[in-house]
């Protein structure tokens, strides 16, 4: 089918039947992507109806309310219990503030029974271990994933195998070497290094580093040794800028395994000036009331709460993995 346009000199056909077909084809394929992406367990008929609307945002809401109050119910109940006295915490402890508050306990927590050491303490062994975890980590994973040895591979395995021993089998080599470490010859007990040169040997974080930078694009690490970047320099100033999600993923993993860590601290840090929260509240509980307890539990929340709200986004971002540059 054509349609023909007369003028002064000359006549023009203009064919319109593919150009509609054409708009029609593309027209149903837009339709149709759109459906399989709109498509779900309730229709696009169904929908349209009120009461199925009505439904399912209330499911939805009610289902909303619940996951607030399994995640952040018993953080909200310590923190009014902190500052409730014992009495009304013990009478009705879901009531809230039935005889006023008491801001005092945070203070006692702090100031008398001497939280405040023990929080110190925890942050410096939280720092500790994050560095080293970041610095074995990101070498370990540099050397593995883009110098690539020929023995890369056999070392690979071995780290990965270290992950099938269980952590409970390799307490009493680890307590022996802190006893009378190689070379130096000198015990680790009461110091911080006992905790941080463990934590550092982590070989997740050695995997996970490694698998990160295999996904960087090597036409970089090419540019970069062809313009004169050695080692050092493409590590520092080529890699490191390139791998900000995971480490912000490390550090978050680092952090929090440091702070509620319990059962080695406990081993090796047998001086009460050094030992960290996680060892200490414990061994408080019998000897302070229980508003004070549960004032200092909350204080210990605090570090752990403000990273989770400060790295979240990267930390949702980067939980994929998928890769770290694309184009």
């Amino acid at each position: 089918m054509t349609t023909t346009m007369s003028g002064a000199s000359e006549l023009v056909e203009v064919p319109v039947a593919p150009v509609t077909q054409a708009r029609t084809r593309r027209g149903r394929k837009d339709r149709t992507e759109q459906d399989s992406v709109d498509r779900g367990i309730v229709s696009a008929t169904d929908w349209r109806r009120k009461s199925v609307r009505r439904g399912w945002r209330t499911s939805h809401m009610i289902l909303l309310v619940l996951l607030i109050v399994a995640g952040l119910g018993p953080l909200l109940w310590l923190a009014k219990s902190a500052i409730t006295p014992t009495q009304d915490t013990l009478q009705s402890p879901m009531a809230i503030f039935p005889h006023g508050v008491d801001w005092s306990t945070l203070s006692t927590a702090w100031n008398t029974v001497g939280i405040g050491v023990q929080f110190v303490n925890t942050l410096w062994i939280a720092v500790g271990s994050w560095f080293l975890q970041l610095l074995v980590a990101t070498t370990g994973g540099y050397a593995l994933a883009v110098l690539r040895p020929r023995y890369a591979k056999v070392i690979n395995a071995l780290v990965l195998g270290t992950l099938f021993v269980p952590a409970v089998v390799l307490l009493v080599p680890l307590y022996l070497t802190i006893l009378d470490p190689p070379l130096i010859h000198h015990s680790l007990i009461n110091t911080y290094w006992a905790v941080w040169l463990p934590a550092g040997a982590n070989a997740f974080n050695i995997l996970l580093v490694t698998r990160f930078f295999n996904n960087l694009p090597r036409e970089v690490f090419e540019a970069a040794r062809t313009e004169g970047a050695g080692p050092f320099r493409l590590f520092w100033s080529i890699v490191l800028p390139m791998s900000k999600p995971i480490l912000g993923v490390i550090s978050v993993f680092a952090i929090i395994n440091a702070w509620k860590d319990y059962l080695w601290p406990l081993l090796v840090l047998r001086d009460p000036a050094v030992q960290p929260l996680s060892v200490r509240l414990p061994s408080l509980q019998q000897a302070i009331q229980l508003d004070v307890y549960l004032a200092a539990l909350a204080i210990s929340t605090l570090i752990p709460i403000a990273l989770f709200l400060i790295f979240q986004g990267m930390f949702l971002r980067s939980a994929g993995l998928g890769g770290a540059v694309k184009g």
